[in-house]
């Protein structure tokens, strides 16, 4: 038997080189990075030698700080690659997306945790607010493409934007949750005003505002300041890491939504000069990252799978598993989108892939840690069977899904992204 340490660095320069080498593969095949990783966690962790326990339970701080970590770094990838303009008529579609379809997610997922599932309160609404979101990292491969690409249409615009602010829209459930499990285990009295004045108002706006404000302030120092001493002149893709980073740590010493906060911070620095090639630069290495870390979560996420992080499931846990991803985010979506001129493909994509994964782990891991819960196993449980599920079902279907819809917009699938992005280039020249 190998040293372990020698065998962890073959194992690691292994999947290294799958994650770099599987995306070419899987350019036109039904399959996806995110679900070839679970697989080799899962087989990985079935090995008798592997000693390590990779159930999120027994981790809780690491789970939290590990998908906190995987989550900023995928916020600011998405928010640099939007080419659109911040515009509230031009971002219509993510407003429907977030204050139709995801607010009607949480209540029928909070609905379906408390009357069917006989959860209580504080856990269904922890449940929904952990489900509700479309998740930025595992949304990725329907995202936009890198900056200037040209391949922002509606649908991969409406998910990009909608995985980047829906942080704003489920952070105060999951602290209503919190609330409402701290009164029943009598650590807190009156909690409605706070919920209301900081966790709703407070922490949403000065996130927004923070962000900005960071955002500005790096897009100033990269691009505005002479020459010889601006930050783009370093073509160092560890600014963008700076900034992340940054954006983040500020806002949540200020106790403010930080996820959103980084957002934001990717839209202003990304505005600050739309044109400019170092944007390409930082794209291209956060999104390395995020592979990177991405692939660590999903090969822990499957050891968990192997080591039993689904067994307190019940029959009809799995039905309501089922109904969160083929019945609700569908039909959610579909409502959100009554009235707006739009194909039907358009619609129906859109309403389909609401992706959940790494932060849905994340969201459910802060709230655990943050106040008492019954049934935190079976949360666990069914977070884990619904993320596998949308790994799965999206996974195999958002590429013949996508070519197809690129057939039907008169668009190349095959067309190589880089001839996009030198198109792109010279379209902004």
């Amino acid at each position: 038997m190998p040293d372990p340490y020698i065998l962890v660095l073959f194992l690691v320069g292994a999947l290294i080189a799958l994650v770099a080498w599987l995306p070419l593969v899987f350019r036109r095949a039904p399959l996806s990075l995110p679900i070839v990783c679970v697989g080799l966690g899962a087989v990985l962790f079935s090995l008798p030698q592997v000693g390590f326990d990779p159930l999120p339970q027994s981790h809780p701080e690491i789970t939290e700080r590990l998908t906190e970590f995987v989550v900023i770094i995928a916020l600011m990838g998405a928010g640099l690659k939007i080419d659109r303009i911040f515009n509230l008529g031009r971002w219509g579609v993510t407003w429907r997306l977030l204050g139709v379809t995801m607010t009607l997610s949480i209540a029928a997922i909070a609905l379906l945790g408390y009357g069917v599932l006989g959860l209580g309160v504080a856990g269904a609404i922890l449940l929904a607010g952990s489900l509700a979101p479309t998740d930025p990292v595992l949304a990725s491969d329907i995202q936009v493409g890198a900056p200037r690409q040209g391949r922002e249409d509606e649908v991969r615009f409406g998910l990009t934007s909608e995985a980047g602010l829906n942080d704003g829209l489920a952070f105060p459930f999951v602290h209503l949750a919190i609330a409402l499990a701290l009164v029943a285990s009598g650590e807190k009295g009156e909690w409605f005003a706070e919920w209301l004045t900081v966790n709703v108002l407070w922490e949403t706006g000065a996130g927004l505002v923070v962000g900005w404000l960071i955002g500005w302030l790096f897009g100033w120092l990269t691009f505005t300041i002479p020459v010889s001493t601006r930050l783009a002149a370093t073509r160092d893709g560890f600014i963008v890491l700076a900034a992340t980073f940054i954006s983040y740590s500020v806002t949540e010493m200020l106790h403010c939504y930080g996820f959103l906060a980084v957002f934001i911070t990717a839209l202003a620095f990304r505005h600050a000069d739309r044109d400019h090639d170092f944007h390409i630069e930082m794209h291209d290495f956060i999104e390395q990252i995020e592979r990177m870390a991405m692939m660590v979560v999903l090969v822990l996420f499957g050891g968990a799978l192997a080591s039993g992080l689904l067994a307190p499931l019940r029959p009809l846990d799995m039905a309501v598993a089922c109904a969160i991803v083929l019945v609700v985010r569908p039909l959610a979506g579909m409502a959100g989108f009554i009235g707006w001129k739009a194909p039907l493909r358009e619609k129906m994509i859109l309403s389909f892939f609401g992706i959940r994964g790494v932060g849905s782990f994340y969201y459910l891991a802060y709230g655990l840690n943050a106040a008492p819960f019954e049934g935190g196993d079976r949360l666990w449980a069914l977070v884990g069977l619904i993320c596998l599920m949308s790994i799965l079902l999206h996974g195999v279907t958002v590429t013949p899904v996508m070519r197809w819809f690129d057939r039907r917009e008169g668009r190349d699938p095959d067309a190589g992204e880089g001839a996009a992005a030198l198109a792109g280039r010279g379209a902004s020249s």
